[in-house]
């Protein structure tokens, strides 16, 4: 069958194809293609990056030795003093410079059925380790736009994920020889998975027809909440059965997974449709047909990036201020959830991996459905482009801030404080429909620069978030001092949405396009109906 007979819907000899369209009109093809594999193993790309990257915030926990002694007074039934917070609730939350729950003998419970930990690290010491990824995921994001616009996404992104498995493997050795060696290995494991969004956008952009950009991205980034919430449930798990050793256990596991799944992306991933050997002739066409291209490779505008412009789009900096407000919050839950619950609440480590988990399967579910819901009424024209990304990020992260704001006074209650926590984790999944998009609406020419730029910001709030904690809590971590830390990051997300509220656009920047378009953008803009 020819490629002029698949773009009209001739009947094939087998019956196959029985859809006619226009001459010019993209069919798009039925059953499962090299686009959908692309979907399966992006997914699983980013689950096991997430993996990797916040497995050490609950393996930390056993593996920090919390057995010090308690200083004195540090058990006596406060309210409102600094060692300890009641809040209206009968049971202490003491004092935790260790972490270790007393029984009513005086007798210190084992939290970790196989040991209290064998790292003497302080509080102040495991906000520098949890946050030292990110101090080499930040340096790689631009580098890996580059590279994967040269080499193609599949090895950029490919080999990144290789060299973090590698060293997740390495992690029990090199934090049994030395914590400069620990943080020199997350530095490299942040430094290969720098390139992971950069390199994934530019694959989505050679494969993604545009009607179904928004499935597949949702899709393939759906795989960070989702490989955070199994690796906290799975590393939990590990670590109570102590499985060959327990804590190490974690790191050999999802590195081995790892491995795997770099095995079979070499084997089944390609940078476009047209380098695939094994694609469809009818879907190969689909997707040309609907991008406007013959080889697929990622949109280049012609002319110089228009850097200046760029920097001065207020737009662009709203988009800024709400990705790194965003990124301290989550970063300041997700890199001390499993110590807060440890410390504050002392739930077990079985307990503590499904209440750690809880928040990441909420905010799963809820970016896809809010996602769903804002694509739906762009697309009906229900209300503005801007409006629907305003509300999503206000849903998103008034709503956090304000359940943070209760968690923190929730005092020792369990329930209502897992609950809390869990619904302004979950409530973050409403971003997806806000600051998430909206670099393609104003600039869809460069939104793949625009997502470095932005991520870059946004994830130095990966090892600040962690690091600031810490010094709050490193010598007195009570309630009150938590309560300091939740205070921070809902203060920070009420700023963000403030600002993000004041100059968000949802209208493509005369910038996007060359001089010559200009003209036919403004006559666009300024139509009746035009959709902001």
């Amino acid at each position: 069958m020819t490629a002029e007979e698949v773009e009209r819907g001739t009947l094939a000899s087998n019956g196959s194809l029985q859809r006619h369209g226009k001459p010019g009109q993209a069919i798009k093809p039925k059953g499962w293609g090299a686009r959908h594999t692309l979907c399966l193993l992006g997914f699983w790309a980013f689950a096991i990056s997430y993996a990797m990257r916040f497995n050490l915030s609950i393996a930390i926990v056993a593996m920090v030795n919390n057995t010090k002694p308690v200083e004195s007074g540090a058990h006596q039934n406060h309210r409102g003093g600094n060692n300890s917070v009641i809040l209206g609730h009968e049971e202490a939350c003491v004092h935790l410079k260790a972490a270790p729950r007393i029984d009513e003998h005086g007798v210190t419970e084992n939290l970790d059925p196989h040991g209290q930990g064998e790292f003497h690290w302080d509080l102040a010491e495991q906000g520098v380790i949890l946050g030292s990824f990110f101090w080499g995921y930040v340096l790689t994001q631009f580098p890996g736009g580059l590279l994967a616009t040269k080499y193609g996404g599949k090895w950029t992104l490919g080999l990144g994920l290789f060299v973090t498995a590698i060293f997740a493997i390495l992690t029990p050795i090199l934090a049994r020889t030395h914590i400069y060696l620990l943080v020199l290995a997350r530095v490299i494991q942040g430094l290969g998975e720098g390139v992971t969004t950069p390199a994934m956008h530019a694959i989505i952009a050679a494969w993604a027809p545009p009607e179904e950009r928004s499935m597949m991205g949702s899709i393939v980034y759906a795989g960070a909440q989702f490989g955070t919430a199994v690796t906290m449930v799975v590393s939990g798990y590990l670590i109570h059965a102590g499985v060959m050793g327990g804590w190490p256990s974690v790191f050999y596991f999802i590195g081995a997974f790892s491995i795997v799944w770099f095995i079979l992306w070499t084997m089944f991933m390609y940078d476009t449709p047209a380098s695939h050997p094994r694609i469809s002739e009818e879907e190969l066409m689909y997707i040309q047909k609907s991008s406007g291209s013959k080889s697929n490779t990622a949109h280049e505008p012609t002319g110089p990036t228009p850097w200046l412009e760029i920097v001065t789009s207020m737009p662009m900096w709203a988009i800024l201020v709400a990705h790194v407000g965003h990124a301290y919050g989550l970063y300041t839950i997700l890199t001390l959830l499993p110590t807060y619950l440890s410390t504050a609440l002392h739930f077990d480590m079985k307990s503590n991996s499904w209440l750690s988990a809880l928040p990441y399967i909420v905010m799963w579910v809820a970016a896809i459905m809010v996602t769903q819901l804002a694509d739906t009424i762009v697309a009906k024209r229900i209300i503005k482009t801007v409006t629907v990304r305003k509300l999503c990020q206000a849903v998103g992260h008034i709503g956090s801030a304000l359940a943070l704001i209760a968690a923190s006074y929730s005092g020792c209650n369990r329930a209502v404080t897992v609950g809390l926590l869990t619904l302004a984790v979950g409530m973050n999944g409403a971003i997806y429909g806000g600051y998430v998009v909206n670099h393609v609406d104003i600039a869809p020419n460069y939104a793949g620069i625009l997502m470095g730029i932005t991520n870059t910001f946004a994830n130095l709030t990966g090892f600040a978030a962690p690091y600031f904690a810490g010094l709050l809590l490193n010598d007195n971590p009570s309630i009150q001092n938590w309560q300091y830390v939740f205070f921070i990051a809902a203060a920070i997300y009420f700023a963000d949405v403030l600002f993000y509220t004041l100059f968000a656009s949802g209208t493509e920047q005369s910038w996007n396009r060359p001089k010559t378009e200009s003209t036919a953008l403004e006559e666009l803009k300024n139509k009746p109906n035009a959709q902001d």
